[in-house]
């Protein structure tokens, strides 16, 4: 007699799925927001200080061609850039000059000094004027225009010091090509540069010009960055503006137009200075370096009031994307260093 069991048909026990050791569910994007949102909330960490140095050099490849010519326009004098002019215009003369004799690659001249001033002068005087925001900003976080303005003066005069030998060097590089080619100093680049001044005229050499370069800066630094700051808070509290890009081109090309007219006399007289020789070091525009604003006076009586204004159209063609794309290029490095600091350490911000 056969048991029931041994008709042939096996009984089958369902074994229930065991979860994989050492996996974890995915989670859900849900889930992921409902986590984020227990993350503590924080404020934003000051970011590394050469950003600012950083954002100016990734500009400055974009810009220098105009930089260069701004300088040439600002060393051309009185009967010179008359001569010059004729024809097409004075601008327009020294495109062609530089492209008839040095090609495309001419308007770089200078590049590897533009390069290392922007990695002093920009690097220094971004990095003094994040600092002196936050020791200045009053105890609810705010901080008054006037102690912005304060602290983009004293960030320019630092980075002005800090930057004065590689602002000559560049100078010098950039205008070499149009002196005659007996007078030409033929720097292989920005280092070469430092040590034959300091070698041919001396340390002191490699400071000429620092009092117009100190003043020009702390207006520049004064005016562009604190201005930037002050369009982008008023600008956000129109009904326009979000942060974003747009916010930012808007602030810095307002904040280009503001710093560019406000220290062009000091850009002239500085250009002046540092394109002068050694033997020329103590004559100015036709005059005696009897200081800064006697220099301005000397230009303005021998070349007329807007000679100090010389070069401002491609000062401000060059200073508009210069300092459009410093920003945004500083923003997007702050966007991106946040946004790190925040997946690492698992926090929001305030």
């Amino acid at each position: 007699m056969g048991s029931a069991g041994a008709s042939g048909t096996s009984a089958t026990v369902a074994v229930p799925a065991q979860p994989a050791i050492g996996l974890k569910k995915p989670m859900t994007a849900t889930a992921a927001a409902d986590d984020k949102a227990r993350w503590p909330l924080v404020k934003k960490p000051h970011p590394p200080f050469y950003f600012g140095g950083f954002a100016a050099c990734a500009a400055n490849f974009f810009t220098h061609p105009l930089d260069l010519l701004k300088v040439r326009l600002q060393t051309v004098k009185g009967a010179a850039a008359s001569a010059s002019g004729r024809g097409g215009g004075l601008l327009g003369q020294v495109v062609k000059t530089i492209y008839a004799e040095q090609g495309v690659l001419g308007f770089y001249n200078g590049i590897s000094a533009a390069v290392l001033r922007q990695m002093t002068y920009s690097m220094a005087r971004f990095a003094t004027y994040e600092t002196l925001k936050t020791q200045l900003a009053s105890e609810d976080g705010t901080l008054p225009f006037y102690r912005m303005a304060a602290a983009g003066v004293v960030a320019g005069a630092v980075g002005g010091v800090c930057g004065t030998p590689a602002d000559i060097v560049l100078v010098r590089l950039q205008n070499d090509g149009a002196l005659p080619v007996e007078k030409r100093r033929n720097y292989r680049n920005a280092f070469d540069g430092l040590i034959r001044i300091a070698r041919d005229e001396g340390p002191g050499g490699l400071f000429k010009g620092v009092a117009p370069n100190v003043s020009r800066a702390m207006l520049m630094t004064g005016s562009q960055l604190c201005s930037y700051d002050a369009f982008k808070q008023l600008l956000l509290a129109s009904p326009y503006f979000s942060d974003g890009l747009a916010l930012h081109f808007s602030a810095s090309f307002l904040a280009g137009f503001v710093a560019t007219t406000i220290s062009s006399p000091f850009d002239v007289v500085k250009t002046r200075i540092m394109n002068a020789g050694p033997a020329a070091g103590a004559a100015v525009a036709g005059g005696p370096r009897r200081g800064l604003l006697q220099a301005m006076a000397t230009i303005a009586r021998e070349e007329g009031p807007l000679a100090l204004y010389k070069g401002w159209t491609p000062a401000f063609v060059r200073m508009a994307p210069q300092t459009i794309l410093t920003f945004i290029f500083l923003e997007q490095f702050r966007n991106v260093y946040w946004a790190r600091h925040a997946q690492k350490n698992s926090v929001r911000y305030e």
